[in-house]
């Protein structure tokens, strides 16, 4: 198979790309894509690239940031973000190098984002110079400064929940995206009651002042996580894990029997703010994490189906409604010495190359991590796999009795001396698509639950090296960051960030 692209790239906009409701749109963007000449027409440009594959010829990854988790590790100690040189010429390669601790205890960092990102590339006015670091259970905002010193953050800014309590009656907060008008946006999972609440922060992204909700009062949807905006269709579309009290303490397969997990797509017109249409996932539990493909013309991407193991594709009708269709199944595996008699691989996070060529995802329990070229996104085709721990490997407290895929049991996985616990959870893709980082944690209550080695021995964090022109992926085996070493003990690693941006943090418009 010789280089092909993927999805046709169309170069005309709809007029609903360059309008984003009551704001102000102060990030220029040319009206044509690909934008061959924005760089010669801003002068200095704003943050990030002028399109997707521009992205790709951007320069290597030097150092990941990337949330540390103590909430439930019986180390009382606060969460930090770690900053780790990923540099091969570096004499720190492979090492935390920075260590920046928050001011409490039991946020439960997880996903982070931007100040600002590719969407305001053509406003010369903005730079990428804060990270906003959400917390899953405290509910509070930090933002850090990673302009002023790169390899050593500092703190900016700490929003307490009551702030988010009071203006948007919000709380445990998921997914920070920043927008084209220069604001950032958070999804939430709940309210501040832990009952399920699928809205929206919005934060001013300068001054990062709470300004409300970005959904009309009374518009939440019933249950929130991750989001995606793709404006020239006038869209985005948001995703359900669960209420937080549900989720939070463990996992109770009797709540997914009485139907507390999410089952739906949440599609909202972008300019109105308001739910247009929800979109039952017919076999589709728990959909976590979505990806519209990075062509800002296109009109489908996937989610990830975390309990059904799934992958379904989302995408736009004639008429201008949006359906959805099952087009990956994992099939779960029977097993003895497990919390059921069936073991589903459990789609944590999934992420597309920023060709739109290849979609990767994690399998956290059956630990095989996925390529899959979509270049027909109906049909995708799989051209890598390969096992990095997880719960079925030879040796362990479970024996596979049945399975569909795998004539045995993967062995368990040593990188340089280390046994690796837990499975493959968060990943990050180099812009060039060539490297593959992952991390092992999930969330602190659920590592705790499943992965009881994780608590004991930290996460890591590994170096997968892609194939780009077959397909196919393969263990870098002199990369490895333990953080089962770090100086107050074993640590939780999560979410992964470079500083010039990556493939599930920007978004072109």
């Amino acid at each position: 198979m010789g280089l092909k692209r993927g999805p046709a790239w169309p170069t005309r906009a709809s007029a609903a790309g360059h309008r984003e409701g009551t704001f102000s749109l102060r990030c220029k963007v040319q009206p044509k894509y690909p934008i061959v000449s924005a760089a010669t027409k801003c002068g200095k440009c704003g943050p990030g690239y002028p399109t997707p594959l521009e992205a790709m010829k951007g320069p290597r990854e030097e150092i990941i940031y990337l949330p540390c988790i103590y909430r439930n590790t019986g180390t009382e100690a606060p969460d930090y973000l770690a900053t780790v040189d990923v540099d091969p010429k570096s004499p720190q390669y492979c090492q935390v190098i920075h260590r920046l601790p928050m001011p409490n205890l039991k946020d439960e960092l997880h996903h982070s984002g931007w100040n600002t990102c590719s969407s305001c590339f053509g406003d010369s006015t903005k730079s990428r110079t804060k990270l906003v670091l959400p917390s899953l259970i405290s509910s509070r905002i930090y933002v850090v400064d990673v302009g002023s010193e790169p390899r050593a953050p500092k703190l900016h800014k700490v929003i307490e929940p009551k702030d988010i309590h009071t203006k948007c009656g919000l709380a445990y907060l998921h997914t920070s995206h920043c927008l084209a008008s220069g604001e950032v946006m958070i999804s939430s999972l709940g309210d501040p009651k832990g009952n399920g609440k699928g809205g929206f922060v919005l934060l001013d992204g300068e001054t990062f002042e709470v300004k409300g909700t970005w959904e009309q009062p009374g518009g939440a949807a019933p249950m929130g996580y991750d989001f995606w905006y793709q404006p020239r269709h006038n869209v985005m579309i948001s995703t359900e894990w669960g209420p937080p009290n549900v989720l939070r303490d463990g996992f109770n397969p009797a709540d997914v029997e009485a139907g507390l997990y999410g089952s739906h797509l949440h599609v909202w017109d972008w300019q109105r703010h308001e739910i247009v249409q929800t979109l039952p996932l017919k076999d589709g539990l728990i959909p976590l994490e979505i990806r519209f493909l990075h062509n800002p013309d296109a009109a489908q991407g996937f989610v990830g189906c975390a309990l059904s193991s799934n992958i379904q594709r989302f995408y736009k009708n004639e008429g201008g409604t949006w359906s959805v269709e099952k087009v990956i199944q994992v099939p779960p595996k029977k097993v003895k010495g497990w919390l059921l008699p069936e073991m589903p691989g459990l789609i944590t996070d999934i992420l597309l190359s920023l060709d739109d060529r290849f979609l990767y995802f994690n399998n956290w329990l059956h630990g095989d991590l996925r390529q899959y070229d979509v270049s027909d996104p109906q049909r995708p085709r799989l051209t890598g796999q390969i096992f990095l721990g997880g719960s079925i490997v030879k040796g362990g407290p479970v024996q596979v009795l049945e399975d569909q895929e795998l004539n045995s049991q993967p062995e368990p996985l040593v990188v340089k001396g280390k046994c690796v616990a837990g499975g493959p959870q968060m990943i990050q893709l180099s812009l060039d698509g060539k490297r593959v980082y992952v991390t092992t944690s999930l969330y602190s209550a659920w590592d705790k639950q499943f992965y009881p080695d994780l608590i004991r021995e930290g996460s890591v964090m590994l170096q997968i090296d892609v194939d780009t022109v077959k397909g196919g992926l393969k263990l870098n085996p002199n990369f490895l960051v333990d953080f089962g070493k770090e100086p107050l003990g074993p640590a939780l690693a999560h979410e992964l960030r470079y500083p010039g941006g990556d493939c599930t943090s920007d978004i072109w418009i």
